[in-house]
């Protein structure tokens, strides 16, 4: 019996002994996890109680111009704060910083004697001259934080490109979105010791962390170009009281966009927050994310794809229609241009050439060209909201499309996906991706970002390049595309005018004129699409929308790079000024002739009747080498 009892009192002793350790276990690991584990956090959790932190927000990185003109930048203002349980007259404090602020004392009298809070915001957007008046106050109770504003030097320049921040300066549209991760920089503070009410302690040490200023960012953005491409935008949309106007300038040799530009757009350091219609249509980069049928521009693949393929004929026949798939599809002149070589289709513009081209070519081939330029696909330009365009599938595509996309329609395109592609075609063959950020740097200068241009694809070879080149070449000289002409200079290119659908019909009246050239500069090629939406009136042709204002940019390129003009010995006499004869009330046949005396090349709209207007007016002074336009009925 006694071996039983001290049995059962050795085993109580045990049991004791395990739940101690095990208690004395829990204990420890407790002590260790909270000491240990999650000391730092509870010390952070401890300092942040009896700390007071204020903010000082990172300038943004500046946004510069490939010459490192400085686009976008940020300033200094400051923010008031108040601590009421630091205030002894409050009366006092509002009457003597009121005149400072621009606030009524009473209102600001109001706002120190809230209760239930340790620190107010009194005011923001203070400049240097209100920090250093408040400072000289010498009050108790104020504290000021250095904050940071975004300005943008040139106002309404950019504007789509550049994009905005909102009032936390974090970037909403344009590189500011795209590239806010660089741009941002790193946020500093000052952090006071103070009491559970938040007075400061009389031990006090305040600590500051310095803020850091995000990186500079370089655009390949020409300023003086895009300078010349504003311009030409502002002009064309006030002149033909259009919907929109939008240029690109590219390098076809790398890719990098010189220039970007859309009208209408607004001031970005007056960002019209309050008219959200307004607000998004002058955000919207319409170079990259809406899409439209290219017209005639497109010719340009067509003709690439054509000649890459042996589907050049000596010859073709426009009656001014082509049936296919038992459908007629017109050519723009709807008398037809006869008989013409294939140089002479393209400097016509005509539409059953390049019907037949795709027809010859095929589907599949042609599909297969399609892909190589890009197209139905993103560019992977640095810019959001890229569309991806519109390409019918190829198993539902019949001949009668296909035709018909040979000339520019029944496919959609962005302006940045057909200057892309056009660019591959006059550079020898290479699909770059376009860019528009060369390089992001630190406040030390070193390179966190840099481009290097990627070629995608090699849609054609050299030779079709060079040769074609030499008909687009023509088109400026000889024929549909004479108003982009600059003298002394060798303009290549192809206008577009193209119709517009709406609920799946043409809209009547509706346009978007365009008109794609390239140049050489200093040894690079150039590429400049310019297209205005929805011109109103009677004139809605890109050789006469359009067409000028990229002569125009290229004119002012070549002052711009000290280019001298070089005259062939032909050139000179090719073209004279003459007066534009007046057409009113003459029938076609004698309009057609009367501008055949002066010497002038000529588009026009009508089959019969006689002539209401002509653009440029009766009187005018034009070179003898312009193309003219008239409409009768």
């Amino acid at each position: 019996m006694d071996k039983i009892a001290h049995y059962y009192v050795k085993k109580r002793i045990v049991v004791i002994a395990v739940l101690l350790v095990f208690l004395f276990a829990v204990l420890f690991g407790r002590l260790f996890y909270l000491q240990v584990v999650w000391g730092e956090g509870l010390q952070y959790l401890a300092y942040d109680q009896w700390t007071r932190e204020l903010p000082f927000r990172a300038d943004r990185g500046d946004i510069t111009d490939v010459n490192g003109i400085v686009l976008a930048e940020s300033n200094t203002t400051y923010t008031l704060y108040a601590r009421p349980n630091e205030m002894d007259d409050k009366q006092y404090i509002a009457d003597s910083i009121s005149d400072i602020l621009g606030v009524d004392a009473d209102l600001l009298l109001q706002k120190l004697s809230k209760t239930g809070v340790s620190e107010i915001t009194v005011a923001k957007n203070l400049d240097k001259s209100q920090m250093l008046r408040l400072i000289a106050t010498d009050i108790n109770g104020l504290y000021l934080t250095a904050d940071s504003n975004r300005y943008y030097n040139y106002g309404n320049f950019l504007t789509q490109v550049l994009g905005f921040t909102n009032s936390d300066g974090i970037g909403q549209s344009g590189i500011e979105m795209y590239y806010d991760e660089y741009l941002k920089g790193v946020n500093g503070a000052s952090y006071t010791q103070t009491d559970l009410i938040g007075r400061e302690l009389d031990s006090n040490r305040t600590v500051y962390v310095d803020s850091i200023k995000g990186m500079t960012t370089k655009l390949t953005i020409d300023y003086y170009i895009q300078s010349f491409a504003e311009k030409a935008v502002k002009d064309a949309q006030l002149k033909y009281q259009s919907k929109s106007a939008s240029c690109i300038v590219m390098n076809a040799d790398t890719g990098a966009v010189l220039a970007m530009a859309s009208a209408p757009a607004y001031d970005l350091n007056d960002i019209p927050r309050d008219d959200m219609e307004l607000l998004l249509q002058g955000s919207r980069n319409l170079l990259v994310t809406d899409v439209y049928e290219p017209g005639s521009t497109f010719k340009i693949l067509t003709s690439a794809i054509g000649l890459e393929n042996n589907a050049i004929k000596r010859s073709y026949y426009c009656g001014g229609s082509s049936v296919v798939d038992g459908q007629r599809i017109k050519c723009w002149r709807s008398i037809g241009h006869g008989s013409q070589t294939f140089e002479e289709g393209i400097q016509n513009s005509c539409n059953c050439v390049f019907m037949d081209i795709a027809l010859t070519v095929g589907k599949e081939k042609m599909y297969d060209y399609f892909e190589k330029f890009g197209l139905g696909q993103k560019t992977g330009v640095d810019i959001s909201g890229e569309a991806s365009g519109i390409l019918l599938g190829e198993s539902r595509v019949q001949n009668v499309d296909i035709a018909r996309i040979g000339f520019g329609q029944a496919i959609a395109v962005t302006p940045i996906q057909l200057a892309s592609a056009v660019c591959s075609v006059v550079n020898g063959g290479k699909l770059y991706t376009p860019y528009v950020v060369e390089e992001i740097k630190d406040v030390n200068g070193n390179v966190a970002y840099a481009h290097s241009s990627e070629v995608k694809s090699n849609p054609i070879s050299k030779t079709t390049s060079d040769t074609l080149k030499e008909y687009l070449y023509s088109v400026v000289s000889e024929g549909s595309g004479k108003n982009a002409y600059v003298p002394g200079y060798n303009i290549g290119g192809k206008t577009g005018t193209a119709q517009k659908y709406e609920n799946g019909a043409i809209a009547s009246g509706k346009y978007i004129s365009s008109f794609i050239g390239f140049t050489e500069v200093n040894g690079e090629t150039l590429v400049c699409l310019m297209l205005v939406d929805e011109p109103q009136g009677y004139v809605y042709y890109g050789s006469i929308v359009a067409a000028p204002y990229v002569g125009e940019i290229f004119s002012s390129i070549f002052t711009y790079k000290n280019i001298a003009p070089k005259y062939s010995e032909d050139e000179m006499p090719s073209y004279k000024e003459v007066e534009m004869p007046d057409l009113t009330d003459l029938s076609i046949a004698d309009a057609i002739v009367a501008l055949k005396k002066a010497g002038l090349d000529y588009e026009f709209v009508g089959e019969s009747g006689k002539v209401f207007y002509q653009f440029p007016a009766a009187g005018q002074i034009v070179r003898s080498n312009q193309v003219v336009y008239f409409n009768a009925k």
